[in-house]
């Protein structure tokens, strides 16, 4: 969390670690091809994600880190 936070850290955040860190929030995914796509209850959209050499692509990071601060996930819910 910290991680996707933290605007100095977006180049270095690992796929799995997102991922993982999406479904403990309680988003729900769906797998089509190279595409994981998250979606939950009470958030609009949805979000994208594809891995780049085991990393997250930077854009997909900061993303995240938008629907989560718009919505004030923290994971303490």
């Amino acid at each position: 969390m910290e991680q996707v936070l933290a605007r100095s850290s977006v180049a270095n955040v690992f796929f799995e670690d997102l991922c993982g860190l999406l479904r403990h929030l309680g988003f729900e995914e769906r797998v089509r091809g190279s595409h994981h796509v998250f979606r939950k209850a009470g958030v609009e959209g949805e979000i994208n994600l594809q891995a780049s050499g085991g990393r997250t692509k930077l854009y997909q990071v900061r993303q995240v880190r938008a629907l989560l601060t718009r919505h004030a996930l923290t994971g303490d819910d």
